[in-house]
């Protein structure tokens, strides 16, 4: 079972955003592999680190990892930090740590003494659900312009930076002599500058592509989730690595079923007859129609409940249910026969309103809804 965000960082549930990035930074400096070289275990520390942060400093995705877990993040969905790289921790992160380790970490994005690999640009897209779709989960395939790397471009080393991407400078100080690292003004931080450009591509060797691109969407998710196709944003020049691919979840409303949750909701509305003699009716259900008994004297208000008729769970444990709400629909305008026929019997006992205990009330009924 994967570990819990919070125990990884040492935090409780009520930590404040100072106390998350507090105890990351923290744990960032205890594993961090310049500190511990060649020790798999720290590095496997710090990679987990690395993860808990990018979900508990974001309030969206803190709420979501609330709520759900780590079943928000599974499956591909994208929503966390799972499978984290260095070049991701180092290049999302590394204003984090500071002038640690003599002016940063290694170049936000290798080891000490390495190359900074230039992550690319994250691109962002939308992508509208039926609820049919979010009951079920789909694959989308959408269209994306993304810039990569144009055929025949080259590249050569940064003569400034030594392709290290960071120039290094010493100041003497009265502390004494003060190493400090910056990112290499010529060539951005990776290590490379363009050496042969054709002519379809820009100033960074770069021309844009469109790409088909398939996003598979879990049963579950919710309007405002953001999933992440990894390496699907636009190519880094030189040698370094793709960005991502962001994808907002919006959802459509449907005709008549209203989502609150993993639950949906169904206004059904019968008239007095059939209330009094009892029908059967058929409704919409995210897998389809599906009928429904209504035994004689069935009251308005009445909450039908079809157990695993709602939303699959984005946690994978099970399905919401549909909730079908019964609603007598009284006529407004009666001819004189049909007003007789009441009148005869407006002071009968058998059209006295005589609720039961089995009979809840109106705010009974809701409380049973969200429990």
């Amino acid at each position: 079972m994967k570990e819990d965000y919070y125990d990884i960082l040492g935090i409780s549930k009520n930590a404040s955003a100072a106390e998350i990035k507090k105890a990351y930074r923290k744990k960032a400096l205890e594993f961090h592999p310049d500190k511990n070289p060649g020790d798999g275990k720290a590095e496997e520390m710090f990679k987990k680190a690395a993860e808990a942060y990018e979900v508990l400093s974001n309030p969206d995705k803190k709420a979501r990892y609330d709520q759900y877990g780590h079943a928000a993040f599974e499956g591909g969905n994208g929503f966390g930090g799972g499978g984290m790289n260095m070049d991701d921790i180092f290049s999302q992160f590394g204003d984090i740590f500071g002038s640690a380790f003599g002016g940063g970490f290694s170049g936000f994005g290798g080891f000490s003494g390495g190359q900074r690999r230039v992550k690319g640009s994250n691109l962002r897209i939308r992508v509208r659900l039926t609820l049919e779709e979010v009951a079920n989960g789909v694959e989308k395939k959408v269209k994306v312009k993304r810039k990569i790397q144009a055929e025949g471009v080259t590249y050569t080393t940064c003569t400034t930076c030594n392709g290290r991407g960071q120039v290094t400078k010493i100041q003497n100080t009265i502390l004494g002599r003060m190493q400090t690292a910056a990112t290499c003004s010529t060539c951005g931080g990776s290590g490379q500058i363009l050496d042969q450009k054709p002519h379809d591509a820009d100033a960074q060797g770069l021309k844009v592509s469109e790409e088909t691109v398939s996003i598979n969407i879990p049963a579950g998710v919710e309007d405002g989730m953001q999933l992440k196709v990894p390496n699907k944003g636009n190519d880094a020049p030189g040698n370094g690595i793709p960005g991502d691919l962001l994808v907002a979840i919006e959802t459509e409303e449907h005709r008549t079923l209203k989502r609150e949750g993993d639950n949906l909701h169904y206004d059904l509305y019968i008239s007095l007859s059939e209330a009094v003699l009892g029908t059967s009716k058929e409704i919409d259900a995210v897998g389809g129609k599906v009928r429904i008994k209504l035994e004689a004297g069935i009251q308005s208000g009445k909450i039908l409940r079809l157990r695993g008729k709602g939303i699959s769970s984005l946690n994978g444990y099970g399905s919401g249910d549909l909730l079908v709400h019964v609603n007598v629909w009284t006529p407004k305008e009666l001819n004189k026969e049909q007003k007789s026929f009441f009148e005869r019997y407006l002071d009968h006992e058998n059209f006295e309103p005589k609720p039961e205990k089995t009979d809840k009330s109106f705010f009974e009924k809701v409380k049973d809804m969200f429990s």
